[in-house]
């Protein structure tokens, strides 16, 4: 017994008309049902590339790369902080590990985070080539001839007019084209389009997508960035031995980096005194004369904070700021050993500061031996006094700075080969200086006070000149205007393809078999939108000035403005166009 099935009818010639007539309103590739691909490569081949330029695939692909992104926001970065990422293996050896394998401490050099950006950049790409070169075909072509029945849109109107069907046609012409369509004649009627900076909207948003997915990795493989601390008086050279610390991408060279140079002549900083806000910087900037290349004239500006100096592809901002006390050792015979401004680091938002002076070289101590000095050193630029009970400062201006000192002699280590940190002192081969009671000596200064070390081993003055330092970062990361640019097209291009509707209209006039002149006028947009009725109502009112109504027809209206229309009838519903017309 054999089983036999219905089959779908067939689509009328009505159907298929209408459907052609909303052909191509959008470059967007269709959704073919694909079944698997023919064995041998060639058909594995072209079902991988059919699924990778797909619409879903490329979504997917962008929602990975997203979601990809977040570790390497929450989880610290060997690039960017490798003490962090110590600290984070210490405090979890075993989750270290498993980070370790799978990339997640340099998230964007990974191998799984580059095969998704690679992938969505293959994708962009062979989607974009196609539907650009269907839309060239498409501004090549012309308009879509006029379905046999227009009535059967979803907006439309007619009338009878003395008007020849040749004149009719004409003032369509001339109407449609004043109003930015392309417009011809096709057989008996006028079809016209417009909107097609849709197109170019959703054309322009992809390209840009590209545009700054190069800009991001060009930019992330050739930027730099490093830190430095400048004190008053002094100057920094872009060059990698001048920074305190410095990271850069996977093909930076050390040619890249710009030739140029500055001095920080003088740092204003000025605070709220009062309110809510008090010791909140008003004034944040930085003097500096600079120079580009080994023979640059000497030019003055200022750097503020969001305000860098820009150099080239460089740009300087200024990051941090604090205070370089002025100290002088003499050593036992009154010889003065160390003479400078020692940069303190920040430990509050009042500018309470720690760090360290190291005397290296030249001293001796009152047997004329040879030794080195360490001092703890902790500032505030603005004391409380005793009454108050701490050493902390209150304020972040220079009111009542006091500098408390505790001094250590010995060997500080600095000629191990071992690199040290300048705001720290291994201790592990220094002793104390003790004071009467035998405890650790310490006093604290005011400017210009000298405390003298114990059995006369020499002296350290608290100058009354208290300088400056601010940090700086230097970045220079190429890409960057490509990649603003890019974002602004892909806010254009989107918008453009939000608010732009592709639509197009037909005007058919034809004489009648009592020799009136009948005309048809219609409009088919890509979505469901009331602009298109609306559009073709103000066009059919100018186009029924130039060719009036016959009045008195029965059950023709002598206004297109009067004919029914079924999108604004009352009680029905709207028509809905042939299967086709809307899904392009």
């Amino acid at each position: 017994m054999s089983k036999t099935t219905a089959s779908d009818p067939a689509p009328s010639a009505e159907d298929r008309e209408l459907g052609e007539a909303g052909s191509q309103l959008s470059t967007a590739p269709k959704e073919e049902a694909t079944g698997l691909p023919s064995l041998g490569v060639v058909g594995w081949v072209r079902w991988f590339w059919r699924q990778l330029t797909s619409m879903r695939v490329a979504l997917l692909l962008l929602l990975l790369l997203s979601l990809g992104a977040i570790p390497g926001s929450l989880i610290p970065q060997s690039g960017q902080d490798e003490t962090k990422v110590a600290d984070f293996r210490k405090a979890h050896p075993t989750l270290g590990d498993v980070y370790d394998k799978i990339g997640m401490f340099h998230v964007y050099s990974s191998v799984w985070f580059s095969a998704i950006y690679i992938l969505l950049f293959v994708s962009l790409i062979g989607c974009i080539v196609p539907r650009t070169w269907q839309f060239v075909g498409q501004l090549r072509g012309l308009p879509p001839g006029a379905p046999r029945r227009l009535t059967r849109l979803p907006a439309h109107t007619t009338w009878r007019t003395t008007a020849e069907p040749e004149q009719v046609h004409q003032a369509a012409l001339a109407l449609l084209r004043k109003r930015r369509f392309r417009a011809h004649l096709t057989g008996d009627a006028v079809a016209a389009e417009k909107g097609y900076l849709r197109e170019v909207g959703n054309l322009v948003f992809h390209i840009a997508l590209i545009v700054m997915l190069t800009a991001f990795a060009w930019g992330q493989l050739y930027k730099s960035e490093g830190n430095k601390l400048v004190v008053e008086g002094d100057g920094f050279s872009n060059t990698l031995t001048q920074y305190d610390d410095f990271k850069s991408g996977n093909l930076f060279s050390s040619d890249d980096l710009v030739p140029f140079s500055f001095n920080l002549k003088k740092f204003t900083g000025t605070y709220e005194r009062t309110g809510p806000n008090k010791g909140t910087p008003r004034v944040y900037k930085a003097g500096i004369t600079y120079s580009t290349g080994a023979y640059g004239k000497d030019k003055t500006d200022t750097v503020e904070v969001n305000h860098p100096l820009e150099i080239g592809d460089s740009k300087v901002y200024l990051v941090s700021h604090g205070y370089a006390p002025v100290i002088t050792v003499r050593d036992a015979k009154g010889k003065v050993v160390f003479d400078d401004a020692v940069p303190l680091l920040p430990l509050d938002s009042n500018v309470t500061s720690s760090g360290v002076v190291k005397v290296l070289d030249g001293y001796r101590n009152a047997q004329g031996e040879k030794e080195q000095l360490g001092f703890n050193a902790f500032f505030v630029p603005t004391f409380g006094g005793h009454a108050s009970g701490t050493m902390l400062s209150q304020f972040p201006a220079l009111d009542n700075p006091l500098l408390a000192l505790s001094a250590y002699h010995g060997d500080l280590g600095a000629d191990s080969g071992i690199p040290q940190s300048v705001y720290q002192m291994d201790r592990s081969n220094m002793k104390e200086f003790k004071n009467s009671e035998g405890k650790l000596f310490k006093k604290l200064l005011k400017p210009g006070e000298t405390m003298k070390l114990p059995n006369g081993a020499g002296s350290v003055t608290f100058g009354k000149d208290i300088k400056e330092w601010a940090g700086f970062q230097v970045v220079q990361q190429p890409g960057s205007g490509w990649a603003l640019a890019g974002a602004l097209a892909a806010i254009g291009g989107l918008a453009a393809s939000l608010f732009i509707q592709r639509r197009r209209v037909w005007v058919r006039a034809v004489r009648g078999a009592d020799g009136v002149t009948v005309v048809e006028m219609a409009g088919l947009g890509r979505s469901e939108s009331a602009k298109v009725p609306e559009e073709l109502g103000h066009l059919a009112g100018d186009l029924y000035e130039q060719a009036p109504g016959v009045p008195g027809v029965p059950g023709v209206p002598d206004d297109p403005a009067d004919s029914p229309d079924p999108d604004q009838e009352p009680g029905t519903e709207p028509p809905v166009p042939a299967e086709g017309a809307e899904k392009q």
